[in-house]
C-alpha cells in the first residue's frame, strides 16, 4: 500500500468480519493507511487569519487560494511572499509540522478587519456564514461573459479522469479531489485534500501563483457535492463551469445563477444534471 509521506499515515487496525451463513466470524490485526488531518494557520504578517483543518501538502496554495476566495487578493501582484513559519510544534517523529503559514500582503493591498478572521472545519467552507451579497462584492471577474463551450461526452468522463489522477485516495479512500481540467479534457492540476473545500483551494492558490488567474476557459471538476462555498470559491476564480459528481444544494444553485456559472451535479458515468447556464454544454 502506497505511502505519501505527510499525507498518509499508518496506523493499527483490528478488521472484524461478522459470522454469515456460509462463514464464520473472524478478527485480524493490521495496519491500515489513513488521511492525514492537521490544523493549519493562515497569518497575514504577523497576524492570525484563519485555521483551517486539512491534509498536509501544497500548504502555500491552499492559504493563497482562501485568500483569492476570501477576496483579499486576486493576483500574484498582491502577494509578496508566502512561507512556511518555523512554528514550535513538533510531531511523533519530532519533526516540525509546519502547520502555519504567513502571507506577506503587498503595499497597499489592505488586510481584512479582525471580524473576519475564523476557524474552518474540513468537513465544510463557510458554512453559510455568507451571504450572496457579500460573494458579490468579492468576484471581480465576470464569469457570466466567459465564452467557454463544453462536449457533455467529455464533461461526463472528468469524473473518471480524476478519479485516475488520485495517488492518495487509493490508499486511503478518505480523501476529496478538485481538478482543473480544459474544455478539451486536459488536466491542469489536481489536489486532494480531506476537505473538499480545501482542495478546491489548493488548485486555485496553483493558478494564481502561476499567474492563471482568472481560470477562463477552464472546468473544475470536484469528486464530492457542490455546495454554495464551492460555487463561491469558482466564481471568484473566474472558472466558468463546475462540476460534481454529488448534488448541489439550493443556495449553490441561486450563486450559480447569479454569477453565469454553469454548473453541474451528479456527473457520472453517461449523465449529469444542468442547474445553471446549460447553454455552455454542447
Amino acid at each position: 500500500m502506497m505511502i505519501v509521506p505527510g499525507m498518509s499515515v499508518r496506523r493499527p487496525v483490528v478488521r472484524r468480519v461478522l459470522a454469515t451463513a456460509g462463514a464464520a466470524a473472524s478478527s485480524v490485526s493490521r495496519p491500515d493507511t489513513l488521511a492525514v488531518e492537521e490544523p493549519l494557520e493562515i497569518r497575514l504578517g504577523d497576524d492570525p487569519f484563519s485555521v483551517t483543518m486539512r491534509t498536509p501538502g501544497h500548504d502555500l496554495e491552499l492559504a493563497l487560494g482562501f485568500l483569492v476566495a476570501e477576496g483579499v487578493v486576486t493576483g500574484p501582484g498582491d502577494v509578496l511572499s508566502a512561507r512556511h513559519c518555523p512554528d514550535a510544534a513538533l510531531d511523533r517523529d519530532g519533526r516540525p509540522t509546519h502547520n502555519v503559514v504567513e502571507v506577506q500582503l503587498a503595499p497597499g493591498v489592505p488586510a481584512p478587519s479582525r471580524s473576519r478572521h475564523r476557524q474552518v472545519s474540513s468537513a465544510c467552507g463557510i458554512c453559510g456564514t455568507e451571504s450572496i451579497d457579500a460573494v458579490r462584492s468579492r468576484s471581480v471577474f465576470d464569469v457570466g461573459a466567459d465564452p467557454t463551450v463544453v462536449d457533455g461526452a467529455l464533461l461526463a468522463e472528468l469524473p473518471e479522469r480524476l478519479r485516475a489522477a488520485q495517488r492518495v485516495f487509493d490508499s486511503t479512500g478518505g480523501l476529496h479531489a478538485a481538478g482543473l481540467f480544459t474544455p478539451d479534457g486536459e488536466l491542469l492540476c489536481l489536489r486532494e485534500d480531506v476537505g473538499r473545500h480545501n482542495a478546491v483551494d489548493k488548485v486555485v492558490g496553483w493558478a494564481f501563483s502561476a499567474g492563471r488567474l482568472p481560470l477562463r476557459a477552464t472546468v473544475l471538476q470536484v469528486s464530492g457535492r457542490a455546495s454554495f462555498e464551492l460555487v463561491q470559491k469558482a466564481w471568484t476564480a473566474g472558472c466558468p463551469v463546475l462540476a460534481a459528481v454529488s448534488a448541489p444544494s439550493s443556495l449553490a444553485v441561486d450563486l450559480a445563477e447569479e454569477a453565469g456559472l454553469t454548473l453541474a451535479g451528479f456527473s457520472r458515468g453517461t449523465r449529469f444534471n444542468l442547474y445553471a447556464r446549460a447553454d455552455r454544454i454542447s
